[in-house]
Formats: structure tokens, C-alpha cells, sequence
């Protein structure tokens, strides 16, 4: 048996165990990782490979590691991230790693915070950072990606892409306190099916900051002192905002 086909068995061996461990369903693990059902389970049969994406995606859904320190993946591990993102090493950015709440506009509610969790941490095998987000109450949309950081404009890009389609966060560069300003680029569910391209400032605090951080829509009251937060993104200039 080939060293591919081996890796394949010990990472569903692996899932299977953290399967039954957590006592999750297969339809909740794939609604966590953004995969059909059918994926999961072909993968889990045997019947079909796991792709990288599939594999890191799940791992970003379960915060944990299924591939073994020697499998292959879409990069070697060489310390430095690849050109297309910066060519930054670890301990670079080190400073960069960690849990943050992220803070939004609400797209639905007027005056309304919407606020989840962003992990950015390295991977050992990709050799670049990654992000992924938790704590949404549309945990369906949660997103995850590759972080690209670019000497030449300092600033900080969160990228999904899947299937072609992107989301972006453009961040500016951290403040002493390392919170980081800038715009978020996606798609917002329009009338019917329709997607609509719609931007706004977001905000990413250190979690350890905010004491008893709220997650989910966060209205009146109790949302203005996440708003304070997030309207530094466009007084400190951080981002613009033009018609």
C-alpha cells in the first residue's frame, strides 16, 4: 500500500475517534467545516481522498490535527510562506497568532454589532498562517483561509477562496495594543437567491482584552461599546468609505 493510501486510513481513523469523542454527528462536523455530508462520508468509506482542503478544513473546524507531521501539502515546510503571500517567516509574525473578537457592522439590523472569534495561527506543514472564525451565530458562513502580509503596503490580508469565489479583510497595520482596523469585502444574501457584494469597516481585538467578550448580534445598549471599538476602523483612517 502506497504512503498516500496509508496517510488517508490514519486520518480517517483519526476523525472517526474524534467523532465519537466529542459525540458529534457527521451532518454537524460537515455544517462546521462548510463540506457536504456526501464528502465526509465518501472520504470516511474510503470511497473517495481526502483533499487537502477538505483535510484543513476539518482540522480548522475541530481545532486539531489529523495529518501526520510528514504528510504533504499544497507547500514545504521551509519556515518562510510562499511568494504569493509575502514570502514572511514565522517569527515575522509571530505576533500575529492568537484568538481575536472581530467586530462588524450587522448587515440586517441598523445600529446592530455583529461580533464572533478569528483564531490566526501557523501551520507547521502549509508554512503560513491561517484563520479561521468561530463563534458565529450563522456558523454555516464561518469563514477560513490563508493570511497574506506583504512587505510593501505593511498591511494584513485575510483571504477565502473556494471554488473561485473570494471574501477578503484588509487590515491596517496594528496599533500598540495590536488591535487591527480595516474593510471587509463579501457577498450578502439579497432578494431570492441573489448575492450582493457589500463592504464595511471591521475590527479584530486581541481576545484577552475584552473581558467577558459577547458573541453573536449585539444591539442597543449593550453593542455601544463594541461600536466604540469599531468606529476607530474609519476615524483613525484606517479605511475609507466612497460613493
Amino acid at each position: 500500500m502506497s504512503d498516500e493510501a496509508l496517510e488517508e486510513q490514519a486520518i480517517a481513523a483519526r476523525l472517526r475517534i474524534e467523532i465519537a469523542r466529542r459525540r458529534i454527528s457527521r451532518q454537524a462536523l460537515a455544517d462546521m467545516a462548510r463540506i457536504s455530508l456526501s464528502t465526509l462520508e465518501k472520504a470516511l468509506s474510503g470511497s473517495r481522498p481526502f483533499t487537502l482542503a477538505t483535510v484543513v478544513r476539518i482540522e480548522e473546524a475541530l481545532d486539531c490535527r489529523l495529518r501526520s507531521r510528514g504528510a504533504s501539502a499544497e507547500a514545504p515546510a521551509s519556515g518562510f510562506a510562499p511568494d504569493h503571500m509575502g514570502s514572511y517567516s514565522r517569527p515575522a509574525v509571530k505576533w500575529v497568532e492568537g484568538d481575536y473578537l472581530t467586530l462588524r457592522p450587522s448587515f440586517g439590523h441598523e445600529g446592530a454589532i455583529y461580533a464572533y472569534r478569528t483564531r490566526i495561527a501557523w501551520d507547521d506543514t502549509a508554512s503560513h498562517l491561517r484563520f479561521a472564525e468561530a463563534e458565529r451565530i450563522d456558523a454555516a458562513f464561518s469563514q477560513s483561509g490563508y493570511v497574506s502580509l506583504p512587505n510593501l503596503s505593511g498591511h494584513i490580508y485575510l483571504v477565502t477562496s473556494e471554488s473561485g469565489q473570494y471574501r477578503l479583510i484588509m487590515l491596517g497595520r496594528a496599533t500598540r495594543e495590536r488591535r487591527m482596523f480595516g474593510l471587509l469585502s463579501t457577498l450578502q444574501v439579497g432578494a431570492g437567491s441573489q448575492l450582493v457584494p457589500v463592504a464595511c469597516p471591521i475590527a479584530l481585538v486581541p481576545l484577552d482584552q475584552i473581558e467577558n467578550p459577547a458573541f453573536g448580534l449585539i444591539e442597543g445598549e449593550a453593542a455601544e461599546p463594541y461600536r466604540a471599538v469599531l468606529d476607530m476602523a474609519l476615524a483613525s483612517d484606517f479605511c475609507r468609505l466612497r460613493q
